[in-house]
């Protein structure tokens, strides 16, 4: 029996040593990747500060910039996030004393080099001036959770921010000419065009066919997304570019504006994007590549951003037990939204015909088709509205509208119980699960 049992004692501590490390190791990873998230640029700053000059319009002609500059009132009125956990208490209690004037943008200077501006980094010189800025991927999938104020609290990481009117802020840029050269169209244009998109909209296909407005006129933007829970889930955008680690290699490059490499050769479609074939957006090179080598753990930290469950109270749980009946029966939502993902499992992918929608963001995207989205979490991202565009202000309106397009014949009450189990997704107990996201 000694003989058997020492050996076994070795290889279960060579085991649980084996698995220690390797929970580390993950740990480490999700770490890196919370921190690029959080914090990284990706060297993005050469473009809106080096180029744009957006940081001279934040830091205003009596710090050395242009124009009023930019207070934390304004900043917070453009949807801008202030990280209650990066302020001093000093600074917290004199803030609380309304001893700070929130008017004055010499405080967002202080607040940027305190890194308290969700997803925005100041760049500054040795005698305390602006040199430069930069964005993280925080700025649009990050919010806060107001403890402290509207627009202030702790980090709410992976949370569509549907506040942040970015069109607005880029349109303080004094220099966009940049910008302009490569849409082929004049300054004006530009600022016609970033004033339409409006809180919570961006439109990352701007800058590969050119279309900025629907047919009907309105913009061709659309609604910022949420980055959680998105484990298991296939495709990361509304139209299914490509899979979480694409989309964010596409973005970093080419809608941030970071240094690195990027390669998709169906960019090389004059016919369908003019504006990325023009000027070779699908073989993007960098000698500095500061984007590739943080993919992976970028991936694995958003994989690791649960969809958060609702706040108590926030549904009523005994219509949500019966809409959940009505999801999984004569709704037919389940045919497609799968539990628990709640999006297909594999190719989530629809012709807008499928949906009963006009194929006009479809067709901006490779493929010519809608993702199923993943619906945990809708409860955060209600503002705005709903569908890529928003299109549908309510959740009864999307109840309404597949009940036509399906030919499905809900009652009025199968409808409101529908809502409610809407609402109450992730589908378990609040025991289970903390609604109030990453708070550290």
């Amino acid at each position: 029996m000694k003989k058997i049992r020492f050996p076994l004692m070795i290889a279960v501590a060579l085991i649980g040593a084996f698995t220690l490390y390797s929970e580390q190791k993950h740990l480490s990873l999700a770490e890196q990747g919370k921190n690029i998230f959080r914090n990284d640029t990706f060297g993005d700053q050469d473009f809106w500060g080096g180029t744009l000059q957006l940081h001279k319009a934040i830091e205003g002609v009596q710090h050395g910039g242009v124009g009023p500059g930019v207070s934390p009132a304004t900043a917070l009125a453009v949807g801008l996030k202030v990280d209650q956990d990066a302020l001093p208490p000093a600074l917290v209690q004199q803030i609380s004393a309304g001893k700070v004037d929130l008017n004055d943008p010499a405080v967002t200077l202080a607040l940027l080099k305190l890194n308290a501006v969700v997803g925005v980094t100041g760049f500054f010189n040795p005698d305390g001036t602006l040199k430069s800025m930069g964005i993280q991927c925080a700025l649009c999938h990050s919010t806060v959770d107001n403890a402290f104020a509207p627009g202030i609290g702790h980090r709410l990481d992976g949370w569509a921010n549907r506040d942040l009117n970015v069109g607005a802020i880029v349109g303080l840029s004094p220099n966009l000419q940049p910008v302009a050269n490569v849409l082929g169209v004049d300054v004006v244009t530009v600022k016609t065009v970033l004033a339409s998109w409006g809180p919570g909209k961006f439109d990352a296909e701007l800058f590969m066919d050119g279309k900025a407005f629907r047919p009907d006129g309105k913009t061709a933007a659309t609604l910022i997304p949420p980055a959680f829970g998105l484990a298991g889930v296939n495709l990361h955008t509304y139209t299914g570019w490509g899979s979480v680690p694409y989309w964010n290699a596409f973005v970093a490059n080419l809608e941030m504006h970071g240094k690195g490499n990027f390669f998709d050769p169906r960019l090389d479609d004059a016919a369908k994007f003019p504006i990325a074939a023009k000027n070779g957006f699908g073989h993007v090179t960098n000698a500095e590549d500061q984007i590739t080598s943080k993919l992976a753990a970028l991936h694995f930290y958003q994989l690791s951003l649960p969809a958060p469950a609702p706040p108590a109270g926030s549904f009523d749980r005994a219509a949500a037990a019966r809409g959940k009946a009505v999801f999984n029966g004569k709704g037919q939502c389940s045919s497609c939204h799968a539990e628990p993902l709640m999006t297909e499992p594999g190719w989530n992918m629809h012709l807008a015909s499928d949906v009963c929608v006009d194929d006009f963001q479809a067709s901006r995207s490779p493929d010519g088709r809608y993702r199923t989205t993943p619906l945990n979490g809708l409860w955060t991202h209600t503002k705005g509205g709903f569908y890529h565009d928003g299109r549908f202000a309510t959740l009864l309106d999307v109840v309404d509208h597949y009940d036509s397009c399906k030919s499905l014949g809900l009652s009025t009450a199968d409808k409101t119980d529908l809502v409610e189990y809407l609402k109450s997704l992730p589908d378990q107990p609040m025991s289970d699960r903390d609604h109030d996201g990453d708070r550290d």
